[in-house]
């Protein structure tokens, strides 16, 4: 969200996290790569018919299965067909947004980008609309158009979409992703909430079932490099659950707030042990699941006490500060991965019965990410976890461990163990349950985030004080006064923070 005049930004102040010595050598290089995603490739699945959350009977995903494919360090991405005549597009998969969006000009960055003109079905609203994220930001215009999902539900639907005619940071150099689509609530669109978003418009006018699933399969596969050829693969399921993606019972877990899709975190564990945490502390600000951020993203003072517990449990001598805060990666001889030497992490999320919980754990390969090789002796990895501002994310790193159902319908978000997260035959992921949550908060979201239109209208409010303000400031510098302090409001204690990952 945009800043307004007169607001000041706070800004969080980083700590740096001391080193410790352990066992197992290593040596620490450089790293100045840019941002959050991942990525590689998975052999495609076949075959299935599910169940809809809906009671519409047997429907078939066949045609949906690895509809996705995994972008170098940079998220997923589905083709879609925009206007008539169709103008293909590789859309980047967002579960933390709203809006549905492509490139509408020449970029250095895009392969392609969308030309209206040339669209007899195109229709401009003539609205302007912007958007920013924690990387990136972009400006255009709203209209509609009709599209096609080749690998998704059949039919041509006509949707609200932005075109971007300028940017900063949000088209990076080497995609393959000309667009974003925002499959999040409708009260994050921009400009407003008015603007129905991408699903909304599918499940109105396509009659789907208002659930849509995710598969990402690019665990244990490097970030980045050489494998362009070949990306990771990935499916997204619109109007209903696969079997073929998952294995095991699905474990649901209610959303709290729809906008992002808000969970509830009970606990972390470290290797087996609680990191005893306030749970309110976990729900910081908020908790969401989001496919458009790469790392998971703990709120400061947990993400402190996960390194601390990572680095008493882990058997590694001499680790760099840098390492936790991702400015530098870790190498170890080509053959020698050093994934045995990290502990599992272990996040409990509510259950529906609110009194039980289950858990979903990742293990070291998930987030001890293999990046290029440095020369030809070494290979050398990141650390997939970061700090957060603006809340606990449940981003690509823990997202590539399971297949996640976005149940709408129903207000709940489903996990399961993905049936592509396995390295050399096992399973890096978990899924346990139930547990009792008895000796917990029955509600651990202790304050409700504002929402953006509280925000808007809060901002709109201290642009009005501020204005007052210096209308009368005016009019004491013009009357002269015999006693005047000189003490004008100051805006240091109002803040509007942008709700974008």
């Amino acid at each position: 969200m945009k800043l307004f005049a007169g607001l000041l930004v706070f800004f969080l102040v980083s700590r740096v996290c001391s080193a410790q010595n352990l066992l197992l050598p290593l040596k620490i290089s450089s790293y100045n790569g840019s941002g959050e995603s991942l990525l590689d490739k998975r052999s495609a699945l076949s075959g299935g018919i599910s169940l809809a959350s809906q009671p519409a009977g047997s429907v078939t995903f066949l045609n949906m299965l690895n509809n996705l494919k995994g972008d170098i360090g940079r998220g997923y991405y589905l083709e879609i067909l925009i206007g008539t005549p169709p103008q293909k597009m590789n859309i980047l998969v967002d579960t933390g947004s709203s809006n549905f969006a492509v490139a509408g000009s020449p970029s250095d960055n895009v392969k392609a980008y969308f030309k209206p003109e040339l669209s007899s079905t195109y229709k401009s609203n003539d609205l302007a609309v912007s958007v920013r994220y924690t990387q990136g930001s972009w400006e255009g215009y709203l209209g509609t158009d009709v599209v096609t999902i080749p690998k998704g539900p059949n039919g041509t639907v006509t949707i609200n979409i932005a075109t971007i005619l300028k940017s900063e940071q949000f088209f990076l150099p080497g995609i393959n992703w000309q667009g974003i689509l925002g499959l999040a609530y409708r009260m994050l669109a921009k400009p407003s909430s008015s603007v129905e978003p991408f699903f909304d418009s599918l499940v109105k006018r396509m009659g789907i079932p208002d659930v849509f699933s995710l598969q990402m399969c690019g665990v244990g596969l490097s970030l980045v490099g050489e494998e362009q050829s070949s990306p990771a693969g990935g499916s997204l399921v619109m109007g209903g659950i696969e079997p073929n993606l998952h294995k095991g019972d699905i474990w649901y877990t209610p959303i709290k707030r729809e906008w992002y899709y808000q969970i509830e975190i009970l606990k972390l564990e470290v290797g087996g042990q609680n990191l005893n945490m306030d749970c309110r502390e976990y729900n910081s600000d908020k908790a969401i699941v989001d496919s458009g951020t790469t790392l998971l993203r703990l709120p400061m003072n947990v993400f402190f006490a996960v390194v601390t517990a990572i680095k008493q449990t882990s058997k590694v001598e001499k680790f760099a500060d840098g390492f936790w805060s991702g400015s530098q990666l870790a190498c170890w001889p080509k053959g020698a991965t050093p994934w045995p030497y990290f502990p599992e992490i272990s996040i409990y999320l509510r259950g529906l019965n609110s009194t039980q919980s289950f858990r979903i754990t990742i293990l070291p390969q998930l987030y001890i990410q293999p990046m290029a090789d440095i020369g030809v002796q070494m290979e050398c990895y990141r650390f997939g976890i970061s700090s957060s501002s603006s809340g606990l994310v449940l981003g690509a790193t823990v997202m590539e461990g399971f297949y996640i159902i976005f149940d709408r319908a129903q207000k709940r978000v489903g996990f399961s163990t993905s049936s592509c997260a396995v390295i050399d035959g096992s399973p890096v992921s978990e899924i346990a349950g139930p547990f009792s949550a008895a000796d917990l908060s029955s509600n651990c979201i202790s304050k409700q985030s504002r929402t953006e239109p509280a925000l808007w209208i809060i901002s709109y409010a201290l642009m009005a004080l501020c204005g007052i303000t210096l209308l009368i400031s005016i009019i004491l510098l013009i009357i002269p006064c015999s006693r005047h302090s000189g003490n004008g409001l100051t805006d240091d204690s109002s803040l509007i923070r942008h709700r974008w990952k």
